[in-house]
């Protein structure tokens, strides 16, 4: 048997290497935001379980969402909100990338960007208009 060299084989390239940029954070974003709008739906089906377990069965959520619980909860739903949004947002224009338009990489950064804050934007402006900022 003939001894192979030993060469050392290129390493994938990992986020400590790239540089970060709008589409790649974008990307992340998606994805992360996917597995949260997932969890918060598992969250929204147990509220709605203790709604329709009767009244007593949500009185007793009623008096946690009163207390110091109840902030924690404000901001899961806030974030469960923008997650909601982004990934709608960031769906079209994956739809609009499935078109074919939209890759030259100077457009999809600035697409990038403007559904992130876009996204913001419309979660804090549900938000304030259901008087749930307030």
């Amino acid at each position: 048997m003939a001894k192979q060299s030993v060469d050392p084989r290129p390493i994938s390239p990992h986020l400590e290497i790239w540089r970060w940029h709008a589409t790649m954070a974008s990307s992340i974003f998606h994805r992360a935001t996917g597995v949260g709008s997932y969890i918060g739906a598992i969250f929204l089906t147990l509220w709605l379980v203790l709604l329709a377990a009767g009244p007593d069965t949500y009185g007793v959520f009623e008096s946690l969402m009163a207390g110091p619980i109840g902030l924690l909860v404000k901001l899961v739903l806030f974030l469960f909100t923008l997650a909601l949004i982004y990934h709608l947002i960031n769906g079209v224009r994956h739809l609009v990338w499935d078109a074919g338009k939209g890759f030259d990489p100077k457009f999809a950064n600035t697409a990038s960007m403007a559904i992130i804050v876009a996204s913001i934007l419309v979660t804090v402006a549900i938000w304030f208009l259901s008087g749930g900022l307030i």
